[in-house]
């Protein structure tokens, strides 16, 4: 095995903005907007560096990934894993929508996402394990490959999270912006595969 082929490289792309503008839309199925479609054809532009292309199932990652895998012919794998988490009563309501319902209750789960999730919620352990799942099946599946990853705020959070080793609490702190990319490279030259943030909020 070469070198080469014992480097797996990740990027991970945010959607772009959903129909109905910014709110907690955690597994609600909301296309990508016209603002949104261009802000993920900007990113993008005429680059195509990956080899294969895994998206959350939901239609604002989708169908771009869709859009991109039928342009360069690159295989494309809906992973249910890497969907957003689920925001359980806030679902498809904004801050402000949250904060007149009940106030206070935004600021607590920002504090402390663990024990302050929204009713309903997703637990933000469960949704770190199922992410974990996620990484170790690419990694498992498509080990030396370029990959590219179209998903949500809350999965690039998680996996951040996951390749830094950071508290779990501490998540949320990390902005991620519509379209923006993240890239993550894995050496499993070293014997712990040896995980290094290249970027966040960067460009092709």
């Amino acid at each position: 095995m070469s070198t080469e082929d014992l480097i797996t490289r990740v990027d991970l792309i945010r959607h772009g903005e959903p129909v109905g503008g910014r709110r907690y839309r955690g597994q609600l199925d909301d296309p990508l907007s016209e603002k949104g479609w261009q802000q993920m054809r900007d990113a993008v532009s005429d680059h195509c560096p990956w080899d294969t292309i895994i998206s959350s199932p939901l239609s604002r990652c989708a169908e771009f990934a869709t859009e991109i895998s039928e342009r360069y012919q690159r295989i494309l794998k809906l992973e249910p894993n890497f969907k957003e988490i689920g925001f359980g009563d806030w679902e498809g309501k904004t801050a402000v929508e949250i904060q007149t319902e009940t106030p206070g209750a935004l600021e607590a789960f920002w504090r402390d996402p663990i024990t302050e999730r929204p009713p309903g919620a997703e637990p933000l352990v469960e949704f770190q394990q199922r992410i974990e799942s996620a990484w170790n099946n690419l990694l498992a599946e498509h080990k030396g490959q370029n990959i590219l990853v179209v998903c949500h705020a809350g999965v690039i959070r998680m996996s951040m999270q996951y390749i830094l080793g950071m508290p779990l609490e501490n998540v949320f702190r990390i902005n991620v912006a519509n379209a923006s990319i993240t890239r993550m490279q894995i050496d499993h030259a070293s014997a712990k595969n040896y995980p290094q943030l290249i970027f966040h909020h960067g460009q092709l």
